[in-house]
């Protein structure tokens, strides 16, 4: 069953939002509220390119919704000129979903980080991935705890010395894209704090989708847990690293390696020249069929070796919400019109109703 089936809206994710005709800048979307995070922190350079992107979105700000939950990255709602929900621990997507589906005219965008969003939060996270409701998720991936001072979290590397693990984490982390297309994400991408490029175009890209979009954003922590990805910052580092993902093009990494699909399904990462061009693998994010993507995913681990960045994955499919609303108004078609106060007098008085006496 697809969305044109259902008679649903088939443009993206904007669509069905009042647009703004006059000029907006940067400037429009910064709140009035001192911006009180560490210095160094990468949750700056994120809120200053999603402040400097969002004017291009066309869109009023009355009709953007910023929710967030518990943490340093939980502040976001509130340097917005927007509307914003600060929300509790985890609990962040499942408050979104209510907003998206009672309010189709606005533009739903989730903050949260590592520890919010894979902890306490990880079955709204999964959930909400699964359902494709149509809200953004910007997951803000600093490998620590950074609000509660200093504990491990769930994407923090084995052996890692925290307060919580003086003799170092036993933990297996989350590949929070590899979660993300494991429950099937319509939209899953990576990308890093300090790269103001990619990170402006993923986040275009998330919000122009109809369905959820998870964004995972390699961001420092210079307090609890600094520099963990550096190495992808230092140009000649990143150059061996980096595996950048464009939709139909050869996947490289710099100009010295290529990827190659191996005959069990795994990847191999193989010297430029060394394969005939042919068996070079071309990114596909548009396939229904999400194994290719989720082999892509598991090149990353922990020593950041190789790292893929970009978009990981880009379906269309019938949203929960559009779903929701869909299957309410067939269900007032049947009933002849919206409930009145009688229907709902007669549904409490009803026959599925006790009566508990003292």
């Amino acid at each position: 069953m697809t969305a044109i089936d259902l008679g649903l809206p088939t443009l993206g994710g904007l669509d069905g939002i009042p647009t703004f005709d006059g000029k907006q800048t940067a400037k429009d979307y910064k709140s009035d509220q001192e911006v009180r995070w560490c210095p160094g922190c990468g949750d700056y350079a994120v809120l200053a390119a999603v402040q400097g992107f969002m004017p291009q979105l066309g869109l009023k700000r009355e009709n953007i919704v910023f929710v967030s939950g518990i943490g340093c990255s939980s502040r976001f709602p509130y340097y917005m000129d927007t509307y914003g929900v600060h929300s509790i621990h985890g609990r962040a997507p499942a408050l979104a979903t209510g907003l998206a589906v009672s309010r189709p005219d606005l533009s739903v965008w989730v903050v949260t980080g590592d520890g919010d969003a894979l902890s306490i939060g990880g079955n709204h996270l999964m959930h909400t991935l699964r359902r494709n409701v149509n809200l953004k998720i910007l997951l803000f991936n600093n490998r620590i705890y950074g609000l509660t001072k200093g504990q491990y979290s769930p994407t923090s590397e084995i052996g890692k010395v925290t307060k919580s693990t003086p003799m170092g984490s036993l933990d297996n982390p989350f590949n929070p894209v590899s979660l993300a297309l494991g429950a099937e994400a319509t939209f899953v991408a990576r990308t890093l704090d300090s790269d103001r490029k990619q990170l402006t175009e993923v986040l275009r890209a998330a919000a122009e989708h109809r369905g959820t979009a998870l964004v995972e954003i390699y961001q420092n922590c210079p307090i609890f847990n600094d520099g963990p990805f550096d190495v992808l910052k230092d140009r000649n580092e990143s150059a061996a690293r980096l595996v950048h993902l464009r939709h139909g093009e050869p996947i490289t990494v710099g100009d010295a390696e290529v990827l190659v699909r191996r005959a069990d399904g795994g990847i191999d990462v193989v010297p430029t020249g060394s394969v005939d061009d042919s068996q070079v693998m071309r990114h596909d994010a548009h396939n229904e069929d999400p194994s290719q993507q989720f082999a892509l995913s598991r090149l990353d681990d922990p020593t950041l070796a190789r790292v893929p960045m970009g978009v990981f994955r880009e379906v269309s499919r019938p949203t929960y919400d559009d779903l929701v609303r869909s299957q309410i108004a067939e269900a007032q078609e049947r009933a002849g019109g919206p409930a009145t106060d009688a229907d709902l007098a007669q549904l409490l008085s009803g026959h599925d109703t006790w009566t508990v006496e003292a």
